[in-house]
């Protein structure tokens, strides 16, 4: 997959923190760790969406659509 070159402001306390972990050999390099950092908080963020979502369901709806749904596969 092709990459783009972009820039980024970061506080130099957290480009610190970034430094060591590439230091400890955790990340290849800072852009390395950062594109890490950035993938996991927007997989987080679809979690974390997916989860409000479910929240709003009304489980007995469900389990009543579920029950509909395999009584009309069994008549059939």
């Amino acid at each position: 997959m092709s990459k783009t070159r972009i820039v980024v402001r970061i506080e130099e306390e957290l480009l610190a923190r970034v430094d060591v972990l590439v230091t400890r050999q955790i990340f290849s390099s800072r852009d390395d760790a950062i594109e890490q950092a950035i993938a996991e908080k927007i997989d987080r963020v679809k979690r974390t969406r997916l989860a409000e979502e479910c929240a709003k369901l009304d489980p007995a709806f469900e389990r009543s659509m579920a029950g509909n749904g395999r009584s009309e596969s069994m008549a059939g």
